[in-house]
């Protein structure tokens, strides 16, 4: 029997879809396709038969009906997990499709066949800045590249336990519990407090057309040099096919640890940092959970900061503008002894820490980052 090219890219496609539980591969974590920043992960039960036979047929028959560059557009960006520069896959947005009793938009169908089976309403979802339909409303043609998506945190829910982040634990830079451990980059020496950032980061970065500067810890070594950004959004990745921004494969680093070189192989695709008109974003774009301690994030009249877990694929605001500059001490103790702290986020891969690990301080997670927003 004669098969067409189309026929074949939309085989590849179905082969391609998102796991679910039952598969062998959902439990893995890799695509996010749990709950975020809560700690549980909202599993999706396998289809039976009559449903996935019927997903299956539905969505064979839309994408026969797509153009086959389109088709093609579509598998490299499934294929390489959103590794690779694909572009926007637009489509009609007011195609309907049915699956049993439920009607989805033709994006929401893409979306969860490709990237989240749980995914249930289009409110769950943030569009990517790199994307074409970013910012517009209602749209006649939208994007419907799976890749271009990510999944909201969603931070109404009181954390788990083991993301309070207790005030006391917090050590001025003279403590004798500061880490004396220190690295030399660029002739200046710099060592990392217990729970504290590096305060005299934006000294050393003589630019001020930039938005941020991020250095990259090895637990309390800060390895290479501070990484200026100017352009609105920056990828920070270890192993990333197409990878244009912030390498840390690149950096020489001489911790011979083997937690921390594990960690290192683990961070992959890493991170996409976004500046947007409503702040800051970060979008989790590796395979493990990353963890994100922010003042914005937080009540400003809480006494504790809060780490939070984001899943692979999802979004989280970690900085805020208005807020920042809205907080007032002395709710901020962590921020009396170093003022630019503040202004600060912390992000660390695969490891968490606080109250509930071993890991009292970022400064003891394998590998880190730390984000100093330039506000002047």
């Amino acid at each position: 029997m004669f098969r067409t090219k189309r026929s074949g890219l939309v085989r590849r496609l179905w082969r391609s879809r998102a796991p679910v539980e039952g598969d062998g591969e959902a439990d893995r974590g890799t695509h996010g396709t749990g709950g975020c920043c809560m700690g549980k992960a909202t599993k999706v039960a396998k289809s039976n038969a009559g449903s996935e036979a019927e997903l299956k047929a539905l969505t064979h028959s839309i994408l026969k009906k797509i153009k086959e560059k389109q088709l093609e557009v579509l598998l490299q960006a499934v294929e390489s997990k959103g590794g690779a520069r694909s572009p926007c896959l637009l489509l009609p947005s007011k195609v309907d499709a049915k699956v049993g009793q439920q009607s989805y938009s033709l994006p929401m169908l893409l979306y969860k066949v490709f990237r989240w089976p749980d995914l249930r309403h289009s409110s769950e979802l943030k569009r990517l800045s790199c994307c074409e339909s970013y910012g517009k409303i209602n749209p006649e043609l939208v994007c419907c590249n799976p890749h271009h998506m990510s999944r909201l945190c969603e931070l109404e829910s009181p954390p788990p336990p083991y993301s309070r982040y207790p005030m006391d634990y917090l050590k001025s830079p003279d403590s004798p519990d500061s880490g004396p451990s220190s690295s030399n980059t660029g002739g200046t020496t710099y060592s990392a407090p217990v729970g504290l950032s590096d305060s005299l980061a934006l000294q050393e970065s003589g630019e001020r057309a930039h938005w941020c500067v991020v250095a990259y810890w090895e637990e309390k070594t800060r390895v290479g040099r501070l990484y200026s950004v100017q352009e609105p959004s920056l990828d920070i990745f270890y192993d990333l096919p197409q990878g244009n921004g912030f390498c840390l494969g690149q950096l020489c680093s001489n911790n011979k640890s083997q937690l921390v070189q594990m960690v290192r192989a683990k961070i992959g695709y890493g991170i996409q940092l976004t500046r947007e008109p409503d702040g800051v974003w970060v979008y989790n774009r590796s395979c493990y959970p990353i963890f994100i301690k922010s003042a914005t994030l937080d009540n400003p009249d809480s006494r504790t900061l809060l780490v939070h877990k984001v899943f692979p694929g999802f979004s989280i605001k970690a900085f805020d503008y208005d807020k920042a500059g809205t907080l007032q001490r002395p709710n901020d103790h962590e921020f009396t002894q170093q003022p630019r702290t503040g202004f600060t986020v912390q992000i660390s891969f695969v490891k968490g820490w606080g109250q509930c690990y071993t890991r009292q301080f970022i400064s003891s997670c394998p590998c880190w980052l730390e984000v100093i927003f330039n506000t002047r």
